[in-house]
This record gives structure tokens, sequence and C-alpha cells, in this order.
């Protein structure tokens, strides 16, 4: 069994809450479990493969990987222009 460092786990355990049609920013996650966006990037860059990692995205709704996203954006029901989510219609907010 793969023994995560326990921020990748929190930053992981997050990221699986979120349901098709939801999406979540790198800076949002960090908000959640400390630290910074880059990094839950640099987390979510070795471990992201373990989650539904296109379900995170920059904070002007933009991926990583455009082209591996768009695809699954559009299996999960995600508003999107190409390059960007809509994130006012997708984002979800822990801390309000």
């Amino acid at each position: 069994m793969l023994q995560l460092p326990d921020r990748a786990e929190a930053v992981l355990a997050l990221v699986d809450t979120l349901v098709p049609g939801e999406v979540t920013t790198y800076g949002d996650l960090a908000a959640e479990v400390g630290g910074g966006a880059r990094n839950v990037g640099a987390i979510m860059r070795r471990y992201g493969h373990l989650s539904a990692w296109w379900r995170v995205v920059r904070a002007d709704g933009s991926s990583h990987d455009p082209a591996a996203s768009v695809p699954r954006w559009d299996e999960d029901g995600l508003a999107h222009d190409g390059t960007r989510v809509a994130l006012h219609e997708h984002r979800v907010h822990w801390q309000e």
C-alpha cells in the first residue's frame, strides 16, 4: 500500500469529496489543508493520478493539461470554453 505524506492525504481526501459538476482551485485546497497553492500543485503533480485531478483547476479556471481535462469536464457536465471551467457555476467553497 502506498504511504502518503499527511498533507497529500488531506488534499486527496478533499478532492475525493468533489462530485461530477464540482471543481475547486489549488488555492482553495491550500486554504483548507494549510500551505500554499504551489504546494498543493506539487502534491497534485505527484499524487493527483490517484484522484479526480481534472476537478482541481487554477484560480482562473484553467487546467494544467487542457487536452486531457476537456473530455473529462464534458463527462462531468462542467461548463467551459475549451480552456477554462466556469468557476462561478461549479466552484465548491469549503470556507464560507
